[in-house]
């Protein structure tokens, strides 16, 4: 993939600390923008993406060639529109479509960091995305939202940056990874470090990728991402291409197929320590521990309007997990809203075309930047 010629990047000279210990500067993040920034410049939305999204976040990938991530969501009379709004999308540091990672050279070394990148949490990304508010003269967004990860920093954003946005909306997310996430994760990671082709992350410098691994990862991933009524409704026991069992190890059944195809095409966009990186940074997630126990003291100084919201077959970020927010947030008094979407498409349902989603989303923005 040639990214180079198809991203647009900011060169942060600002140094950043990072939790690590290790500071960083002169560093890439590269970004994405849709619509207009009106003159005001209060009408910008920043949106976050999830542990596998970019900054494509609508209308055609130039690296992928496919729709982008939450092309139901934003667009020209869209949930978020495009018509209305500017929105702004930054590749996650420690990603791998432009933004500072892994895959970038160490100018000390000039060798590729693999894994002697340094270890990022959310907190980190959020502090480097900062940057693109003051490159586009943006005192204060109109909303920061963002689903799974990008919900989590959502609530980091507001927290580091009580007064730089008028709403936050984060979906289906969390404010703790919880140990059964972290193990899901940590399955991942091992399923990509166990590959012969890792090379303790140097594989990149050796011409090769340890596909089957992230493959794997991506496979295990994914079924968190699904639920177990749409896995049945979708998929069943339904044979692949076969009218009975072959008594083999090949994919008999039509959800092994569709989990080895993803596993398959994952392995094109996306890099194997990048992976593992953004997954470790989900898994150091705590916004309650980093407040002492007390959540609402993460809020305490915000003034934005929340909106929360979860679906109700996501067990990877069950609705009780978005419900504490709301209750932490309640506790201080803040401005928010609750809704949890009837669904049976597991925690993806925020990344398709779910009605209910959409025009509840849709209502909410449109609702508040009339009353702004």
């Amino acid at each position: 993939m040639n990214i180079k010629e198809n991203i647009k990047t900011l060169i942060i000279k600002k140094p950043l600390k990072l939790d690590c210990g290790q500071i960083i500067n002169d560093y890439p993040l590269a970004y994405e923008t849709y619509g207009t920034l009106n003159e005001n410049r209060d009408n910008a939305i920043l949106v976050c993406h999830a542990l596998t999204g970019d900054q494509f976040v609508t209308g055609l990938n130039p690296i992928t060639k496919k729709e982008g991530w939450w092309s139901y969501a934003v667009g020209p009379n869209k949930s978020i529109d495009t018509n209305k709004y500017f929105v702004i999308c930054a590749n996650v540091i420690g990603g791998c479509m432009g933004s500072f990672g892994p895959s970038h050279v160490n100018q000390k070394t000039n060798k590729i960091y693999g894994a002697d990148f340094p270890v990022i949490t959310i907190n980190d990304i959020v502090n480097a995305q900062v940057n693109l508010l003051d490159h586009f003269g943006i005192k204060k967004l109109f909303s920061v939202v963002g689903g799974s990860m990008g919900g989590m920093q959502v609530l980091q954003f507001v927290s580091n940056f009580p007064e730089k946005t008028k709403t936050a909306i984060p979906i289906a997310c969390t404010s703790s990874h919880s140990a059964q996430n972290i193990a899901f994760n940590e399955l991942g990671r091992q399923a990509i470090t166990a590959d012969h082709n890792w090379i303790e992350g140097k594989y990149l410098s050796k011409d090769t990728v340890p596909d089957k691994g992230l493959a794997v990862a991506r496979m295990a991933a994914h079924i968190t991402y699904l639920s177990k009524k749409g896995l049945q409704e979708k998929f069943g026991r339904k044979l692949q291409k076969r009218e009975d069992l072959k008594f083999g190890f090949d994919a008999d059944f039509q959800i092994e197929s569709y989990l080895r195809y993803q596993g398959s095409v994952f392995v094109d966009r996306f890099d194997a320590n990048s992976y593992l990186y953004i997954t470790r940074a989900m898994d150091y997630f705590d916004l309650v521990k980093q407040f002492n126990g007390n959540l609402s003291n993460a809020f305490k100084n915000t003034k934005a309007k929340f909106f929360v919201i979860s679906f109700t077959s996501d067990w990877l970020y069950p609705t009780q997990e978005n419900k504490d927010i709301v209750i932490a947030l309640n506790a201080i008094g803040a401005n928010v809203g609750f809704v949890e979407i009837e669904c049976d498409k597991g925690h993806d349902s925020f990344l398709l075309d779910v009605p209910d989603f959409l025009s509840t989303l849709k209502n909410f923005l449109d609702k508040s930047y009339i009353e702004l």
